[in-house]
This record gives structure tokens, C-alpha cells and sequence, in this order.
């Protein structure tokens, strides 16, 4: 129940998508795609994310406990930030910060923060380098109350694909414009 009606900035389309059934016997799933704007325009896109919730009443010992959330976040890199040998420690920062802004409360928190780089070829030489970065992190809510958990996740996936801050007390710098 509390993670219904929650409303998301407008760049984050999110939809509910089909839970998987054999991790535990009750799950709920949720896709979102980021783009620049509150459409889904392809020319926009910036990145897409899931949030999953499981329960077994009976609970699972690697989770601790009678419930995980599973999340995953992709999003294209400019080459130079994704070759960056400090990328992962820096998502992965986001999202410990985002859930701590939050105030999630949590445990047993796991995961990677993978760099996926595509190169493609036209005969001898190389065409293009695309760079992505994807998050995957897992962890046991302490309470069943998981907006905070939710809004999290939103707001983690909004900063890895690179849209302004949304969090209260976070702004963007303004751009100033050189005069001569």
C-alpha cells in the first residue's frame, strides 16, 4: 500500500510491469524510463530503472528478514566519465546518500556498478564507442513502510542518468555567461 499514489518528476514515466514469480511468492514491479522531458520521446532518453519489492511471509536467510527490494538503474555515459576509474564508487555513493536523505531504513545492502562499453566496426575500423553505466543493488527494508525506499530509488536513478537535483536543499548551479 505505500507505494501507491506516489508521484514521480516529470522526466521519470514509471508503470507497474509483471513481478517475478519464482523468488518469492509475492512481488511487485516497476519500471521507469528518463528522459529530458515529460514525454516519451526516443530522441530524449536518458536511462531506464526498475524497483522490485519481494515477500515470503516465511522470510529467506541471505535477506534477513521477510522482504527485499531489488533495484536496477542503466544509463548512457559520455566515454570520458565512463572510463573514469572512480564511476562505481561514485554511483554507489548516490545511492547510499539518496536512501540516507530518505531515511530509509535498511539492512544487508549488496550490489555492483558495472561499466558496459559497445564498440561497433565497419569493416577495419571502429565506427563508435557507446558507454553505459548499470547499478544493481539489493537490500531488506527494515520496515514494511517503504515509500522511503521508492523515493529513493527515484531519486538515485534520476542523478545517475544526469537530471537536475529534486531533493529539498539541493539546486542546481546557474549558468553564467561569460561577459567581455
Amino acid at each position: 500500500d505505500s507505494l501507491k499514489g506516489q508521484s514521480f518528476r516529470a522526466e521519470m514515466h514509471v508503470k507497474q510491469i509483471p513481478g517475478p514469480t519464482r523468488i518469492a511468492p509475492w512481488s511487485v514491479a516497476l519500471q521507469a524510463e528518463l528522459n529530458d522531458c515529460a514525454d516519451l520521446d526516443p530522441d530524449f532518453y536518458r536511462g531506464d530503472a526498475k524497483f522490485v519489492v519481494l515477500y515470503d511471509p516465511a522470510g529467506q536467510p541471505a535477506w534477513d528478514g521477510c522482504m527485499r527490494i531489488v533495484i536496477h538503474a542503466r544509463a548512457p555515459m559520455d566515454s570520458d566519465i565512463g572510463a573514469d576509474e572512480l564511476l562505481g564508487q561514485v554511483a554507489w555513493s548516490w545511492l547510499i546518500d539518496a536512501l540516507e536523505h530518505r531515511g530509509a531504513s535498511l539492512h544487508n545492502l549488496t550490489g555492483t556498478v558495472t561499466r558496459v562499453f559497445d564498440e561497433a566496426f565497419s569493416s577495419t575500423h571502429r565506427e563508435s564507442v557507446r558507454v553505459s553505466a548499470e547499478v544493481r543493488a539489493s537490500w531488506t527494508p527494515a520496515t514494511p513502510y517503504l515509500t522511503e525506499h521508492l523515493m529513493a530509488w527515484a531519486d538515485f536513478s534520476s542523478q545517475l542518468v544526469g537530471l537536475d537535483p529534486s531533493l529539498p536543499g539541493l539546486s542546481a548551479l546557474p549558468h553564467k555567461v561569460a561577459s567581455l
